[in-house]
C-alpha cells in the first residue's frame, strides 16, 4: 500500500504535482519550484527516496509524497484525491518514464512485452494521469509531459523509447488543440547526467553531460509565462520571451486551435 506524507500546507500557494520526483530532473525542478513558495505533490515508485526527497522539500513549503507508480489506476486516483484536497492544480508535470531494456535493444529484437511496459509508463500513464485530474486543473493550469529529442530523431536502438516519446508529443499536441484553455506543452529537456541517462550508455562516462537543474530555467519559464502550447527544448528557453519564442526557434512546434 502506498504511504503518503503529508506537511503543512500554505492554502495560497501554487499546487504542482510532479511525477518521477525522487531524483534527476523531477527532484530538481521540484527543489526550484519549493523554493518559490509552491506546494507539491510528488510521486514516485521507490518509498525510500521518496521519502528522503519529502523531508528535503519540507524545508521550504507543502508537499505531498505519494509512493507508487504512474502505470497503476489505484495510485493515480490517489494523486488525484491529493490534488483536489490542495484545492487543483496550477500545474501537471508528467516527468516519471522508463528507459526500457539496457542496452537499448534494436526493434528487432525488442522484447514485446517490455515495449508494451514502455508504452505503458511513458504514453498512456500521462494521459490517464491528465484524465485522472481534469476536473482538478485550474483555469490556465500548465499540463508539461517530459519528452526527449529521441521522440523526433531516428536514433538506432532507440526505438522503443523513442516511439514512446514520438506518441506523447502527438498526445499532447492533440490534447493542446482539444482543450484551448489549458496551456500544454511537451518539452525537451536535453541530455542530462542522470540515472536513466546512464542506463542507456552502461559503461559510458557521462560527466560531460550538463546536470539536470540546468534544464530547470526553461521548465519556470513555461510555469510563470504567457508560452503558447507547444513543443519546447528547455535550456533553448533561456533568456527568450513568449513574444518571441517562434521566431527564435525555442518554440518547435505550435498548436493550431481550431474552433
Amino acid at each position: 500500500m502506498a504511504a503518503t506524507q503529508y506537511t503543512q500546507n500554505n492554502a495560497s500557494a501554487q499546487v504542482a504535482l510532479i511525477t518521477g520526483a525522487s531524483r534527476g530532473l523531477g527532484l530538481a525542478l521540484a527543489r526550484e519550484l519549493a523554493r518559490h513558495g509552491w506546494t507539491l505533490i510528488i510521486d514516485a515508485r521507490g518509498a525510500e527516496a521518496l521519502e528522503a526527497a519529502r523531508r528535503e522539500l519540507a524545508l521550504w513549503t507543502g508537499v505531498i509524497a505519494i509512493a507508487g507508480d504512474v502505470a497503476d489506476a489505484a495510485h493515480r486516483q490517489e494523486l488525484a484525491a491529493a490534488a483536489r484536497a490542495a484545492g487543483g492544480l496550477d500545474a501537471l508535470i508528467n516527468n516519471a518514464s522508463i528507459l526500457g531494456p539496457s542496452p537499448q535493444p534494436y526493434l528487432l529484437d525488442y522484447p514485446m512485452e517490455m515495449l508494451e511496459q514502455v508504452y505503458r509508463v511513458n504514453v498512456l500513464a500521462p494521459l490517464a494521469l491528465v484524465q485522472a485530474v481534469r476536473q482538478d486543473l485550474k483555469p490556465g493550469a500548465r499540463v508539461i509531459n517530459v519528452t526527449s529529442d529521441a521522440g523526433v530523431e531516428s536514433y538506432p536502438g532507440w526505438g522503443g523509447y523513442g516511439s514512446s516519446k514520438a506518441a506523447l508529443e502527438q498526445l499532447s499536441a492533440v490534447l493542446a488543440a482539444e482543450r484551448p484553455e489549458l496551456r500544454v506543452y511537451w518539452v525537451d529537456p536535453g541530455d542530462m547526467r542522470t540515472q536513466m541517462h546512464q542506463e542507456a550508455f552502461p559503461g559510458e562516462d557521462i560527466c560531460d553531460r550538463p546536470l539536470p537543474q540546468e534544464s530547470v530555467p526553461g521548465f519556470l519559464r513555461l510555469l510563470s509565462g504567457t508560452y503558447p502550447s507547444g513543443r519546447y527544448v528547455a535550456r533553448a528557453l533561456e533568456g527568450t520571451g513568449a513574444q518571441n519564442a517562434k521566431e527564435s526557434g525555442v518554440l518547435l512546434e505550435a498548436v493550431e486551435v481550431r474552433q
